[in-house]
C-alpha cells in the first residue's frame, strides 16, 4: 500500500496543504521518459509533491506523468498533486516573469502551479538559459519588479502560492519591504552537514515554510564527496535504528519542521524515503547530529563559470551562504 503523508499548511498564498516529502526531479542531463516512469513509481509508491523548475527541462514529462496517473485513477485529480516550479535567472526581469510561468505551464500542461519560487537572488540578461552563468551577465536584481510580478502571478492564479530560493535573510529582507503578498516558501540546501539554523529561525519567526533540496548531500558531481551519505554519525544512528543513512537524514529534517526534497528515480529508494513517519529518532541522536561539522555544498560562486568578471553586481551581494 502507498504511504499516506502528512502535510503542513502554507501560511501565504492559498495552495492545497504540502506533503511533508517532495520528490525532486532535477536531472543532468535530463531524459524525459525517465523521468515520467519515476514519477509514476513515485506516484505509486505515495509520493503527491513534485518540484522541478524551467532549468531542469522536466516540466514537461513531470506534467505527462501526473496526467497519466489521472487516467489511471492513481491520482483522483490534478488537485492532489502539489506541483512546484521556478523561475530562472534569465528571466528574473518584472516583464519576464509571467511569460515564464506560462511556458512552464504549458510545458506542464497544468492550468496552474501549487507553487512558484524564484530559483536564485540573482538576474542575469535575458537570453537562454545556460548553466553555469557568465559572471558578466549577471546585473542588478530588481527585488520590488520582481516580486511584484510573482504577485500578479498570484493574483491570477496561475501561482496558489509563490516563494524563493536560495535566499539568505538579507535577501528576504528586501523582498518583505515591498511585498504584498508574502513569500510562502524558502528552498535551501539543508541536511544534517549544512543546518541552514540563522535562514530557519528567520523564517519561522515570519511564517515561511523551508523546503530543504539536497537532503541526502546532493548528487555526486565532478567526483565531490557527499558528507551526509559518508557521515560516521549518521551511519552509526542508522545501525542503531535499523535505518539508511538517508532515512535518518530526511527524518531529522523532518523532525525540524522542513519538508524535504529528496531526488531519487529508484522504485526501492522512493519506497524508503517516505518510510519516515512512524518512528523518531531519540534525544541521543539529535544531539549528535546537531555537533556535526558543517560543510555547504552549492555557494554563489559556484554557480558561475570560472572565466570572466562581475561588471554590475559584487559576489557578496549574491552570495547564498549564511551560517
Amino acid at each position: 500500500m502507498a504511504v499516506v503523508v502528512p502535510e503542513a499548511v502554507l501560511r501565504h498564498g492559498d495552495a492545497r496543504p504540502m506533503p511533508a516529502v517532495g520528490m525532486g526531479v532535477a536531472e543532468y542531463p535530463s531524459t524525459p521518459e525517465r523521468t515520467r516512469d519515476a514519477v509514476l513509481a513515485a506516484l505509486e509508491a505515495g509520493f503527491r509533491h513534485f518540484d522541478t523548475a524551467s532549468l531542469y527541462r522536466t516540466e514537461a514529462p513531470l506534467g505527462e506523468a501526473i496526467a497519466e496517473a489521472t487516467r489511471r485513477g492513481l491520482l483522483a485529480s490534478r488537485e492532489e498533486a502539489f506541483v512546484t516550479t521556478k523561475l530562472w535567472c534569465t528571466q528574473c526581469h518584472p516583464d519576464l516573469v509571467l511569460p515564464s510561468l506560462r511556458e512552464s505551464l504549458r510545458n506542464l500542461q497544468m492550468e496552474y502551479v501549487d507553487l512558484y519560487l524564484i530559483h536564485l537572488p540573482i538576474s542575469v540578461k535575458p537570453g537562454p538559459m545556460v548553466f553555469p552563468v557568465k559572471k558578466e551577465d549577471v546585473v542588478p536584481f530588481d527585488f520590488g519588479g520582481v516580486w511584484r510580478a510573482m504577485e500578479e502571478c498570484h493574483r491570477l492564479g496561475l501561482a496558489k502560492a509563490i516563494g524563493v530560493s536560495n535566499f539568505t535573510t538579507k535577501h528576504i529582507d528586501k523582498l518583505l519591504a515591498v511585498a504584498t503578498i508574502l513569500p510562502a516558501v524558502n528552498q535551501v540546501e539543508m541536511n544534517p552537514t549544512w543546518q541552514q539554523r540563522t535562514v530557519r529561525e528567520y523564517c519561522d519567526a515570519k511564517g515561511i515554510r523551508v523546503t530543504a533540496y539536497s537532503p541526502l548531500g546532493g548528487q555526486n558531481l565532478g567526483g565531490s564527496a557527499n558528507y551526509v551519505m559518508e557521515s560516521s554519525v549518521l551511519t552509526e544512528i542508522a545501525r542503531a535504528r535499523g535505518k539508511s543513512i538517508a532515512q535518518v537524514s530526511l527524518r531529522w529534517i523532518y523532525e525540524q519542521g522542513v519538508t524535504p526534497i529528496a531526488k531519487s528515480y529508484r522504485k526501492e529508494r522512493l519506497k524508503e524515503n517516505l518510510e519516515i513517519f512512524d518512528w523518531e529518532l531519540t534525544d541521543e541522536d539529535r544531539l549528535k547530529i546537531s555537533q556535526i561539522p558543517q560543510r555547504k555544498r552549492v555557494t554563489a560562486a559556484s554557480l558561475f563559470s570560472p572565466d570572466g568578471e562581475f561588471t554590475s553586481v559584487d559576489l557578496p551581494d549574491i552570495e547564498i551562504v549564511e551560517e
